[in-house]
């Protein structure tokens, strides 16, 4: 199953209508989207637009490729949990978001070999069926629940304990 999360501030139209597009290439593979307040309506997606947490949280542990925004919580959610993660940054030359934030985000991410990026719709579509079928590497990098020893020592140094 392929998880896609855009997150629950802004509708993400353009993630969603080319998972959707995509969705009849993937041989049956079930995809579930948290969508919020579109305009498209997708026909190859089951959607919703709000679950619990606990329900949120099933979804994600049960998908074996999570698609989403380019939203810290959704990537840092991903590498602790060992989920392959393709992130699609909004826009703000969409009016899908108010800054272009989450290109810098995204762009940090993929630098540091932690997710794969699309920039666009039909790179979005590549790296999905890549990793489906097994012609990409999924998950690129995991991180534990807390921070690491070094990160730690890290801080404490840099406010003098």
């Amino acid at each position: 199953m392929i998880f896609v999360t855009i997150g629950i501030q802004e509708p993400f139209d353009r993630l969603i209508k080319a998972m959707d597009e995509i969705a009849p290439e993937l041989e049956g593979i079930p995809i579930i989207a948290q969508v919020y307040s579109l305009s498209y309506k997708a026909v190859n997606l089951k959607t919703f637009e709000f679950v619990s947490q606990a329900e949120f949280e099933d979804y994600f542990s049960r998908a074996t490729l999570i698609v989403a925004h380019a939203g810290m919580g959704t990537i840092i959610s991903a590498l602790v949990k060992d989920k392959p993660i393709i992130v699609m940054p909004r826009l703000t030359k969409y009016k899908e978001h108010r800054s272009d934030h989450q290109i810098a985000t995204a762009n940090a991410c993929k630098e540091l070999n932690y997710v794969h990026v699309a920039e666009d719709e039909n790179e979005l579509k590549t790296k999905v069926v890549e990793i489906i079928r097994g012609q990409s590497k999924g998950s690129l990098y995991k991180i534990g629940p807390y921070a690491s020893p070094g990160l730690i020592q890290a801080v404490k140094e840099g406010i003098g304990l």
